[in-house]
């Protein structure tokens, strides 16, 4: 059984996130990412301003103690948003459902939303286990494919009850 785990980032984890999120695989899964994956100074001044932002929780994903990818939550034109992204060597074996669990136990706000490009089933898969039901989609310019994709936004609604 893998053990998962949120920790806070510190520097020593940045070589292993800029890794993971230059991997062709993965960008082009993810899609909607930075202009140019292999920008090492872009990717610095992005990370700096996640971990320095109080909006922002920016966390490693770690499963069994080893680094698994990262977690965020953040606010983006007033929505709060949860976003997970697991390196592939970690794909396939329920890390990203309980990374997102973890993440999501430590959001109270709702409706949380979370966009993924419409190709990336194990994406869309995740987010349906964990209770995320999709409320639109669009076509925008995806720098990770170099073209136009649709993107889904999900969300978490309340619950009836009010949990």
């Amino acid at each position: 059984m893998n053990h998962i785990e949120l920790r806070d980032m510190d520097d020593d984890d940045l070589d292993a996130v800029f890794e993971m999120m230059r991997d062709p695989e993965g960008v082009a899964m993810a899609a909607f990412t930075a202009d140019d994956a292999d920008d090492r100074a872009a990717f610095d001044a992005w990370a700096s301003r996640r971990r320095t932002d109080d909006d922002v929780l920016y966390q490693v994903v770690t499963e069994n103690g080893g680094f698994a990818g990262t977690a965020a939550l953040f606010t983006l034109d007033g929505d709060r948003e949860v976003s997970v992204w697991i390196a592939r060597h970690a794909w396939n074996r329920g890390v990203a459902t309980a990374a997102l669990r973890l993440l999501v136990s430590r959001e109270p706000v709702r409706p949380l939303f979370a966009r993924v490009a419409a190709h990336n089933a194990a994406a869309i898969a995740v987010l349906e286990h964990s209770g995320f039901t999709e409320v639109s989609r669009d076509v925008a310019y995806a720098p990770g494919l170099r073209r136009e994709t649709e993107e889904v936004v999900f969300a978490l609604l309340p619950a009836l009850d009010g949990v």
